[in-house]
């Protein structure tokens, strides 16, 4: 119990760690970049798994009804996933950063390669047969997963078992965003809480570690797209996308305001998501099979009455990053995220929200852009970028790590300052209504789940006595 106080103190953590370093940084280094290795192969491998079942799901729409593919490999995928993840390992249900979250916290989570793997697996079977999320959740709780392996395996104290988890949460984000500064800064950010120098360097060389063997993997061949070299993961000198950025100083008004409107909208979501995800552990309770399944042929359903564009989730967001859709099509794509990403997120599945957040703050953005533009006949030009970074930063309460998020998508350094000035005003105007993330709502919805089903039993117990 008094180890247990220390840690969380911070009171022996620097001193155990700074000691680990000298004695064994040999292993400590070793065990860093085998992490930043782990996150970066599940990673590449969730991504190349979602693309090819997604590939086939398309084929299958081009021989057979909407109506009769997407309910129906959507409720078959909810049903297989559901009891993978029912059957061999619980704690790989949801998006999988509350579960990094709660380690960290020191409850008691269960934590492994098992866990890593049901995750990987039934993550690419929800997210490629319809599920509206995204791969960064569960690369989040798969790099921890190898992170805490790999301790056991060194039998390293828990301050080193606790950091190297954080770390390899903060990985997966690196190798699925080609982001190593961002996968860094929400390990700091988000998870650890901490900026104590030799907890930097350790993060530092585990999350570049990540984004470089991402970029390794796929040059000896393990490319989720059907045939080259795919420049989207790994740290590239190309660019996923390459927009005209300007910033001019009736800029910092427009993206003020722009920000006032995110920070708003990004609180409806996460309490529409919380909600919504109250009321299913209300009507399904502990039955996550039957609720994947349900949910899976409800989206499968309402994206079948959908236009063609929003039955992949990858090209609508290509659609709305380049600017290519109308103010129309930006607001129904907002209206149909914003609804099915709440019940995808509700239903269990193993699937982040970074990428719909992503989708809706682009909405978001330009949506605003184009009301702007035709009253007064000017927009700023990073103003999708600008709400993809305010979206994330309100929702997650990390505006910096969202700032970098959304930079890794240009990689233009232009595009730093309208992004700050955007994250920074979302976020802030979020913390108004609530000073928690999405993330930590759903932590202590657990929580108090938990301590929901604790007093049950205590009562039955009581009551047989």
């Amino acid at each position: 119990m008094s180890v247990f106080k220390e840690l969380k103190t911070g009171a022996i953590s620097k001193g155990t760690i700074r000691n680990l370093l000298q004695k064994r940084w040999l292993v400590v280094v070793s065990a860093l970049i085998l992490t930043g290795f782990g996150a970066a192969i599940t990673g590449v491998l969730f991504k190349a798994g979602v693309y090819r079942l997604e590939s086939w799901r398309l084929e299958l729409l081009q021989n057979l009804p909407a109506w009769i593919v997407l309910p129906i490999i959507a409720g078959f995928g909810g049903l297989i996933s559901g009891v993978l993840i029912s059957r061999l390992a619980p704690a790989a249900s949801g998006s999988g950063v509350t579960h990094i979250m709660g380690f960290l916290r020191h409850r008691s989570v269960p934590m492994g390669l098992r866990v890593g793997l049901v995750k990987l697996l039934g993550g690419i079977i929800a997210i490629g047969s319809g599920f509206p999320l995204g791969p960064e959740g569960p690369s989040v709780q798969m790099g921890g997963s190898v992170g805490w392996q790999l301790a056991q395996w060194l039998k390293a104290p828990i301050a080193f078992r606790r950091l190297i988890v954080a770390a390899g949460g903060g990985a997966g984000i690196a190798a699925i965003f080609s982001a190593p500064i961002g996968g860094f800064i929400y390990t700091i950010e988000e998870l650890l809480n901490s900026a104590r120098p030799v907890v930097l360097i350790l993060v530092v060389v585990t999350t570049f570690w990540a984004d470089t063997w991402a970029d390794v993997l796929q040059g000896i061949g393990l490319d989720p797209k059907a045939g080259g070299f795919d420049k989207s993961i790994g740290f590239q000198v190309e660019r996923p996308y390459s927009p005209v950025i300007e910033f001019l100083p009736i800029d910092l008004g427009y993206l003020i305001g722009l920000g006032i409107i995110l920070g708003i909208m990004a609180e409806l979501y996460c309490r529409y998501v919380i909600g919504m995800q109250r009321k299913g552990n209300i009507w399904f309770q502990k039955r996550l099979t039957l609720r994947m399944t349900t949910s899976g042929f409800i989206l499968g359903s309402l994206y079948a009455i959908l236009p063609e564009t929003f039955h992949h989730l990858g090209e609508l967001k290509n659609v709305i990053a380049m600017g290519n859709a109308n103010i129309s099509t930006a607001i129904g794509t907002f209206i149909v995220m914003f609804l099915t990403t709440g019940l995808a997120a509700a239903s269990g599945a193993p699937g982040g929200l970074f990428y719909p957040m992503l989708i809706l703050g682009g909405s978001i953005g330009l949506t605003c852009g184009g009301l702007i533009e035709s009253i007064t006949g000017y927009v700023p030009t990073s103003y999708v970028f600008a709400g993809m970074g305010g979206f994330v930063a309100a929702c997650s309460r990390t505006p910096i790590t969202a700032m970098f998020l959304a930079f890794a998508l240009t990689k233009d350094l232009l595009i730093l300052k309208p992004l700050l000035i955007a994250c920074i005003t979302s976020f802030l105007v979020a913390r108004m209504f609530d000073e928690e993330s999405i993330y930590e709502r759903q932590l202590n919805m657990e929580i108090d789940e938990e301590n929901h089903i604790k007093k049950i039993a205590e009562e039955k117990s009581l009551t047989k006595m």
